[in-house]
This record gives structure tokens, C-alpha cells and sequence, in this order.
């Protein structure tokens, strides 16, 4: 098959291109806004990949890499909530804009089959748990707005144009190659960091929220599962389980072998309180499960930061 990864030198992105390099023939489109070379590292001289260096937001470029597709990957996004609170017009010139660029390039081009990253912040703060992708969607940020735009893109172009479409919504994914040193950066790596500088990992709010996360393997295995059934649709993407960030702290403190007390910060606007899936829709649809527990996958992520630290 030919695969067009979108956002492919990103955190997920990267990890996905990688894995469908052993199997098929893929194409990484990135503008390297936030994607990395060093993520391609393992594939720029591989055969069957190619690097596109351009953004979402050309569509002239999409139609150019589309042709001849099999299937699309779509990770490429600004996906960050308060670089959102802070950007909003540029959160949805891409997410919202490259979004459709992609849509319409695939059904120029006939390409069968989208399959999109969009997110569990589309749930908003709804006190119902778990949750669950029949709920009414309650956006706190401009990222949330975004993604659900996507996604109800996504459901027109299936219905009037014969596309299917996937729209996959990601918890809390964490793992290598995720990037800690961006403002916006995630939970996970900005935790793991601090603490192999011996550092205290910050906490915005009082420790109690809870998230549903979920090792990037895992989300690497629901997008190609998606690909290869005849799914459509939205679907949670997620561990099933949740914990605090004060027990985050904890486990990692332990992993690690390095203990220092969170330092406390005020709470971050747009930020969901607390997180957990019900991931059966994805289960039953194409057979998604997550088969690497929150221990591992901290495991796994602690002894890849802590590799690339010397």
C-alpha cells in the first residue's frame, strides 16, 4: 500500500510512519513546526519513505502527494490547549483549514480512507463517566472547538463524497519522541525530565485531576487497525483507566529512583479536569485494545529519556 502520513516527523506521527515503513510504501508530510528531523531519523534513507517538507495548509501540496494514495493519516495539527487559548485563528487555519485541505485533496485525488487524529478534549468538563462518543460534545478551548469541526467535516465528506472517514479520539497518549521542551509540552515527558534533572515536576491545579493515559504503541496500532477495517466514524482511543497527577508523580518518582515534592501552580485555562474512556466502540468496530499497561509504557518512556540524557 501507499500511506500519506500528515504530521509525520511529530511525536505520534513519527512513531506511526515507522511502523507502516516496514509494510508499505509511505509518505511523511511535515513543516517541522513542531515535528522533528530527529524523529525521521530512523527512516530518511529508507526506500520506501519519502519526506515532504510542507504544511496542511497547501492544498496545491496535498494534491501533489495524494495521488496515488491508498490511505491517509492525518496527525497534523497544533495540539495544544493553551497555545490554542493563546492562538486561536492560528489553531484553526490548521486544524480546522488543513483539515479540510485533506479531505477535499483525498477525494480529488480518490483516495478511499481518512483516518484522523481528534481528541477526548471535545468532551469538555461533563461530569458523566466514562466517557463515551454518543455524549454531547461540551469544547472548553479552541483546540476542542477545532477538533470537533474536524470531525463533523469529516462526517459530511464520508456521506456526500463516499470517503471513509475515522476520527480517532486520543486521551492522554505519552511515549518516546514525545517533545518535553515546548511550553505547551504534555504531562508526561515534562515530568519524567524534571526528575532526571533532579528537578520537582510542576502541577497546574491541585494534583487531583485525573487522566486516561495511553502508550503511543497503542495509538500507533488503533490508527492502522482503523485503516484496514471498514470502520467509520469517531472512536475513543485510550487506556480505559485513570489516575491523578499526584499519583503520576508518585509512580515516576518511584520508576525513576528520584523524589522530589511537585511544586503547585494556578490551574491553566481550557484544561479538562478530569478524564476517563470507554473504549468498546473501538473494540467491537476493529478490535482495539490496549495491550501495553501504564506501568510499562512509563517504563518504556523513563528508559528512552533517560537514554537520549547519556
Amino acid at each position: 500500500m501507499r500511506y500519506i502520513v500528515t504530521g509525520g516527523a511529530g511525536f505520534i506521527g513519527s512513531n506511526l510512519a515507522e511502523r507502516l515503513a516496514r509494510d508499505h510504501e509511505v509518505v511523511i508530510i511535515d513543516d517541522l513546526s513542531t515535528g522533528r528531523r530527529e524523529n525521521l531519523k530512523n527512516l530518511i534513507d529508507h526506500p520506501g519513505v519519502t519526506f515532504v517538507e510542507g504544511s496542511v495548509t497547501d492544498f496545491d501540496l496535498l494534491i501533489d502527494a495524494f495521488a496515488g494514495a491508498d490511505g491517509i493519516f492525518h496527525q497534523a495539527a497544533i495540539a495544544s490547549v493553551p497555545r490554542s487559548v493563546e492562538m486561536p485563528r492560528e489553531t484553526n487555519a490548521v486544524n480546522v483549514g488543513g483539515t479540510m485541505n485533506v479531505l477535499w485533496a483525498a477525494k480529488e485525488c480518490g483516495v478511499p480512507a481518512v483516518v484522523a487524529a481528534s481528541t477526548s478534549a471535545i468532551y469538555g468538563d461533563d461530569p458523566t463517566f466514562p466517557k463515551c462518543e454518543t455524549m454531547a460534545p461540551t469544547p472548553l478551548s479552541p483546540y476542542a472547538v477545532s477538533k470537533l469541526a474536524g470531525e463533523y467535516y469529516g462526517k459530511v465528506f464520508a456521506d456526500l463524497y463516499g470517503i471513509r472517514t475515522v476520527f480517532l479520539r486520543y486521551f492522554n497518549v505519552f511515549g518516546p519522541r514525545q517533545d518535553p521542551k515546548s511550553e505547551y509540552a504534555a504531562v508526561i515527558p515534562k515530568f519524567i525530565t524534571r526528575l532526571l534533572d533532579e528537578k520537582p515536576p510542576t502541577i497546574y491545579g491541585d494534583g487531583e485531576q485525573t487522566r486516561d493515559f495511553i502508550f503511543v504503541g497503542d495509538v500507533v496500532r488503533a490508527n492502522i487497525l482503523a485503516m484496514e477495517s471498514d470502520a467509520s466514524g469517531v472512536f475513543n482511543i485510550a487506556g480505559g483507566r485513570r489516575i491523578s497527577l499526584n499519583e503520576l508523580a508518585s509512580v515516576l518518582s518511584e520508576i525513576t529512583g528520584i523524589h522530589r515534592r511537585p511544586l503547585y501552580e494556578p490551574p491553566r485555562p481550557g484544561d479538562v479536569r478530569d478524564s476517563l474512556a470507554d473504549i468498546s466502540r473501538a473494540r467491537d468496530a476493529f478490535g482495539f485494545s490496549p495491550g501495553c499497561t501504564l506501568d510499562e509504557g512509563l517504563y518504556k518512556t523513563v528508559t528512552w529519556f533517560r537514554d537520549r540524557s547519556g
